[in-house]
């Protein structure tokens, strides 16, 4: 289980986010910079114990109404072969050091763990939290085994799953993410909408609930699988 450290982190999130946001396709927010704040979120853990997860949702409030995003990251403490081009940004933490932090579509031990997920085979955790699931977040099972196998094979010499190739494509609602062999994808929504639900023909989903700027909760489909 990810332990959570309550520190201090240089920038924090929400500084490197306000950088980054306006640079995604989906961002519909002023373009003189998002004004962000926490609404939102959960976690998973990385079996290995070596990379954060969380799943961050951020309102921002300066466009005409505001806008609640759903940001998935990865926090490593080095670099990730490859992926330069999927780097949120570099900040200092209280605890760990310094700390690279991506945006998570890219990454795949946060893939392979978003298909656990989908699968009933591992728990979203409170995002602030240690060792605590949170209830708020539902996964409709895409199958035990028949969605992750497209995204995980056997890693050589052992029977653990390791994550293989996949191909991420932003559009203006939210990100795709495709397996390199077969038809399996995975529809993150980025732009989330209250009470939104999965399409029919979706193979499983992942819902959760965030805070709206008037103190209300909100829910809606962030996730989506199809085979």
């Amino acid at each position: 289980m990810a332990v959570i450290h309550h520190t201090e982190l240089k920038p924090t999130k929400l500084e490197l986010l306000t950088t980054w946001l306006p640079t995604r396709p989906w961002y519909r927010g002023d373009t003189a910079g998002p004004v962000l704040a926490k609404a939102g979120g959960f976690r998973l853990d990385d079996p290995e114990g070596e990379v954060g997860i969380e799943f961050m949702v951020v309102t921002d409030a300066s466009g005409p109404h505001p806008a609640s995003y759903l940001i998935p990251l990865t926090y490593r403490g080095a670099p990730l072969d490859g992926a330069s081009h999927a780097l949120v940004g570099t900040m200092e933490h209280g605890v760990l050091g310094h700390r690279w932090a991506y945006d998570g579509t890219h990454d795949p031990v946060l893939i392979a763990q978003l298909a656990a997920l989908l699968e009933g085979r591992t728990e979203a955790q409170q995002q602030s939290i240690s060792n605590t699931p949170d209830p708020e977040v539902t996964a409709s099972p895409a199958g035990r085994g028949l969605f992750a196998a497209h995204f995980t094979a056997p890693a050589p010499g052992s029977g653990s799953p390791a994550p293989t190739g996949f191909t991420v494509t932003d559009d203006k609602d939210g990100t795709e993410v495709k397996a390199a062999h077969g038809n399996a994808t995975l529809r993150l929504l980025r732009l989330l909408r209250p009470g939104l639900h999965a399409p029919q023909e979706a193979a499983g989903h992942i819902e959760g609930a965030w805070q709206l700027p008037d103190d209300t909760r909100a829910r809606g489909l962030f996730a989506a699988a199809h085979i």
